[in-house]
């Protein structure tokens, strides 16, 4: 899933070599900004040319397709035998993994950008997405049926984090919401001070976040406050970022991903592409993987910021 787990913390179990070589591509008709999802022997892909592809994990050849009335800019959430992806059509779609035909569809008020998340109640699994009609879905992952919907002030971008049986996402209202699960109840809000295209991270009851004022943020959820704010240029930040132990990462439109650390915010180093980075990294080992505008994906050192590949 999107960001590798409910919490959307962007780590990946294992490592990877020092170098990578190209071992297959699949062309879509239109751009792609939709980031995989891979489960079993499968690679899961939303395209702007309106389809969920499934693609051989081993070939990338394409095992099926299924076609939306919109752009699938949406990264697909892979649960069980069953693939959930939202589209621009406005509509969240639960497809079957094997053959690419649709279980059921929920419509929204308008077109759904990130990606679906899920949590289990009463032994029963929710899908949760947010959607341009300003809210918070919560939908029976077997059925479709709406479980409970939360609004918000504008646009929902990003993808709702989960942990501790809350639901915690910003939106271009610029608040932080904290949601609880069982209910959809608002149980807390923190104005982030500008919008939040990005998802938030969560890890011990902080939540990690970038807006679009140029500042990235620690928030405290327990005290719905601030604990400490990152500003380095006057650049906005539309990347997720991915927490470790001790670091977070995220990229900016300045061109760098930045690298602090977790528990004061303190610069520990940055790493400059040639162009924007609205790629959300993910950390993998010792390693960092992110793209950039000026066309490449670059491995990145974690302890000290250097290309090692690119």
């Amino acid at each position: 899933m999107f960001r590798g787990n409910p919490a959307l913390t962007g780590t990946a179990a294992g490592t990877l070599q020092n170098k990578l070589s190209l071992l297959w591509s699949f062309k879509t008709e239109k751009p792609v900004k939709s980031s995989p999802a891979i489960a079993g022997n499968r690679v899961y892909v939303g395209s702007d040319d309106g389809h969920l592809y499934a693609l051989d994990f081993a070939k990338g050849t394409k095992a099926w397709d299924f076609k939306t009335e919109g752009t699938v800019e949406s990264s697909p959430l892979a649960l069980g035998n069953r693939i959930y992806v939202g589209s621009s059509d406005s509509y969240l779609y639960a497809v079957d993994s094997s053959n690419g035909k649709m279980l059921w569809k929920y419509q929204t008020g308008d077109k759904i950008l990130g990606a679906a998340n899920w949590y289990e109640e009463n032994g029963a699994q929710r899908i949760l997405v947010g959607s341009y009609d300003f809210k918070l879905h919560s939908v029976d992952a077997a059925t479709g049926k709406s479980n409970w919907v939360y609004e918000s002030g504008n646009y929902i971008n990003g993808s709702p984090a989960i942990a501790n049986n809350q639901t915690i996402f910003g939106g271009c209202d610029a608040m932080l919401h904290v949601i609880s699960l069982k209910d959809g109840q608002q149980l807390k809000e923190v104005d982030a001070g500008a919008y939040i295209a990005a998802s938030v991270a969560l890890v011990d009851q902080r939540a990690y976040i970038g807006h679009y004022e140029n500042a990235f943020l620690c928030i405290d959820l327990d005290k719905a406050t601030n604990v400490w704010t990152y500003r380095d240029r006057q650049f906005p930040y539309m990347s997720s970022p991915a927490v470790t132990g001790d670091r977070v990462l995220f990229g900016g439109r300045d061109k760098q991903l930045h690298c602090l650390n977790r528990n004061t915010g303190a610069s520990i180093w940055k790493f400059p592409t040639r162009g924007k980075v609205d790629s959300s990294p993910a950390v993998c080992g010792d390693k960092v993987v992110v793209g950039s505008d000026d066309g490449r994906i670059y491995l990145v050192s974690l302890a000290y910021g250097k290309e090692l590949w690119s």
